[in-house]
């Protein structure tokens, strides 16, 4: 018996390039996401993540590049692609001066949506208590909630979330994610730009972009270990001081206090013992997280403004 064919990839872009004012803020960007996949998108502030959204969900139109987006052309499909993917924006973007339900029916106006569709997204998001309720009297986490809804109510195949937990508290985070991994059992391909790390590290796949580039892409396990570094717990009664004093040293790349412990980085292990041992402390064995990793990946990265 012939086995099935595997299924294309919701995202396959390469050479995807965006300047603006003759610079540069997305520079030959190539990524792959595979249907029915959560992948994170990382990098610092400035870096083209949203850019890059935007030319995925065909609001913007790339400079230079190609590539598909759910089968569809990026640069003559832009339509057809919008029209299937549901965009969550850094910041609230409904009417605050409307309820829940009449910013929903709002929405669901725009792709020709029966009534139905928003007594039904209420219900699978546990909204329906709170219909009347107006939206700018939402808290953080109520207000994502519904800006989730409002993206997810056409049955998109593919989510664009742009920082959509900035603002809200942890628990409001976990119920978030969890809306996320149940949408992505379901088939619904995820692509979500963050900054936090435990986020990050919930994705099945991430890539990183530092100025417009993008660095690495992987499993959190490969880009950790791709990086190279190698993480020692030094305990101290004088963590500021020994911090200062390792810092100084060659074969550290890093050293970042928690509590009456420093965590330190380098690339070299021979070194990086040797330099704890000389600040007269002992190294102990630890695993390079992926925050050590994200600084280290800026350290490195050239900036495209200069």
């Amino acid at each position: 018996m012939t086995p099935p064919a595997p299924e294309a990839p919701a995202i396959a872009v390469e050479g995807l390039t965006k300047s603006f004012g003759g610079r540069r803020v997305v520079d030959r960007v190539g990524m792959t996401v595979a249907a029915g996949e959560i992948a994170g998108f990382l990098g610092p502030n400035g870096s083209g993540k949203t850019t890059c959204i935007r030319m995925m969900c065909g609001l913007l139109t790339p400079d230079a590049g190609r590539g598909t987006v759910l089968g569809l052309d990026l640069m003559r499909e832009q339509r057809a692609i919008r029209l299937q993917v549901g965009y969550m924006t850094q910041r609230f973007s409904l009417y605050e001066d409307l309820s829940i339900s009449q910013n929903l029916a709002f929405v669901a106006g725009l792709y020709g949506l029966p009534r139905q569709a928003v007594s039904d997204t209420l219900a699978d998001l546990g909204m329906t208590s709170r219909r009347d309720q107006l939206a700018g009297s939402l808290s953080g986490g109520w207000k994502q909630r519904l800006a989730l809804a409002a993206c997810i109510m056409h049955r998109p195949r593919l989510l664009l979330l742009d920082e959509p937990t900035a603002g809200v508290d942890p628990k409001a985070r976990r119920a978030f994610w969890d809306e996320i991994h149940a949408r992505a059992a379901q088939g619904m391909t995820v692509l979500v730009s963050t900054h936090y790390m435990d986020e990050a590290e919930r994705c099945h796949r991430i890539h990183y972009i530092a100025y417009g580039r993008l660095i690495t892409s992987g499993t959190v396990e490969e880009v950790i270990a791709e990086a190279g570094l190698v993480t020692r717990t030094v305990q101290t009664g004088r963590p500021a001081a020994l911090a200062e004093a390792l810092r100084r040293s060659p074969g550290v790349a890093q050293v970042e206090p928690f509590g009456a412990s420093l965590h330190v980085t380098g690339t070299d292990p021979a070194a990086l013992d040797a330099a704890i041992l000389g600040a007269g402390a002992t190294p102990l064995p630890a695993d390079t997280s992926l925050e050590d990793v994200f600084i280290r990946l800026m350290e490195q990265s050239e900036d495209n403004i200069r």
